[in-house]
């Protein structure tokens, strides 16, 4: 997340909605991917989630006959909004939500709505398990489902022990949920001797294996003992599909961090932490693709720059009593999964512009 200042140079944050100096209204323009201030009789006001339940702080034009913003318009369900615990936890839904939205913009996606586009557009269902006991976090056809439960801190902490997950987040949830609709829409109809579905499969495996069959085998026995050599988690190695999903997940945190990082001017030459450095074949394409070193290397250094930030932030948590930010390894294998994953986000952010 970039570092966003307001006209009085005052810092501002993602989620902030006013400037604690100079008093004005402030609200993020996802079309400038920039901050700016709301003025009184102006032509940008703010979305319709924010002005009646405070639970976004993104602007949409005054003229033009929309009253949400490019996250808000994805909603498909919401919570029912009379239940005030309710829009305190769908509040945070949609920060995390939005942070995602960010980050896929900024790669140059476009997220049509599924009222705008019926086979590519997305959508979103937030709904709670206390109104419906059946419902579960997930993916289908476009349709991105999240139990608004996964928002109570205390909720989400028994199930990540229970599921003995290293690490489970709102933002994750979203970014994993992104991963399956990224794969649908953009490679699931490609013709299997497609470069793109060659890869994949080069990486990830035969997609084609039974996912059903594959998850309860793997909620029966846990992931293999060595899934740290060729997955970024033990649910990566689940399914193909699921370690795409996991991996692209991990791809967008990844993003996020760096611009974080480099925003707040946390530079790399100054850390000088001894980490595990990637050969140079964790960079390369799988060979159906097209082949270049000076990208592979670009990567590598991309992903090493990220290796020795995450390795200060685990020594700066800890050295405060916590537990590790970031609990992951990025084996050589997982790296070469993240450099097609980097590959087609930026073939695919290219092509809708």
């Amino acid at each position: 997340m970039r570092q966003f200042l307001c006209e009085c140079g005052n810092t501002l944050f993602f989620g902030s909605s006013r400037c604690l100096r100079c008093k004005r209204d402030v609200g993020f323009d996802a079309e400038r991917q920039a901050m700016t201030a709301i003025q009184p009789g102006g032509p940008l006001r703010r979305c319709e989630n924010g002005v009646r339940h405070a639970v976004c702080n993104w602007i949409v034009p005054v003229f033009g006959g929309r009253t949400l913003c490019p996250s808000c318009r994805l909603n498909r369900t919401i919570p029912d909004l009379r239940d005030a615990r309710n829009v305190m936890l769908w509040g945070r839904m949609e920060l995390a939500k939005r942070r995602l939205i960010y980050t896929l913009l900024g790669l140059g996606m476009k997220l049509p709505s599924k009222t705008e586009n019926p086979k590519a557009g997305l959508a979103f269902d937030i709904v709670s398990t206390m109104s419906n006991p059946t419902v579960t976090t997930g993916h289908l056809n476009g349709v991105i489902t999240v139990n608004l439960e996964e928002a109570d801190d205390t909720y989400r902490q028994i199930h990540r022990q229970q599921l003995g997950e290293n690490s489970r987040t709102l933002l994750g949830h979203f970014r994993h949920e992104s991963g399956h609709y990224a794969w649908q829409r953009w490679l699931t109809d490609l013709p299997w001797e497609h470069p793109h579905r060659i890869a994949f499969r080069e990486r990830f495996g035969n997609e084609w294996i039974d996912y059903a069959a594959s998850l309860q085998s793997h909620y029966r026995n846990g992931a293999p003992k060595d899934w740290q050599q060729a997955f970024i988690t033990p649910y990566a190695a689940s399914h193909p599909w699921e370690d795409w999903a996991e991996t692209w997940a991990h791809y967008l945190q990844i993003i996020e961090g760096l611009e974080t990082c480099e925003s707040l001017g946390i530079e790399v030459p100054r850390i000088t932490l001894p980490v595990v450095q990637l050969p140079a074949e964790a960079g390369a394409l799988p060979a159906s693709l097209a082949q270049s070193a000076g990208l592979d290397a670009a990567f590598l250094l991309w992903l090493q720059r990220w290796i020795s930030l995450s390795t200060a932030l685990n020594e700066i948590s800890m050295s405060l009593g916590e537990p590790a930010l970031y609990p992951f390894v990025i084996s050589a294998r997982v790296a070469q999964k993240l450099r097609l994953i980097h590959h087609l986000a930026g073939v695919w952010g290219s092509s809708q512009n």
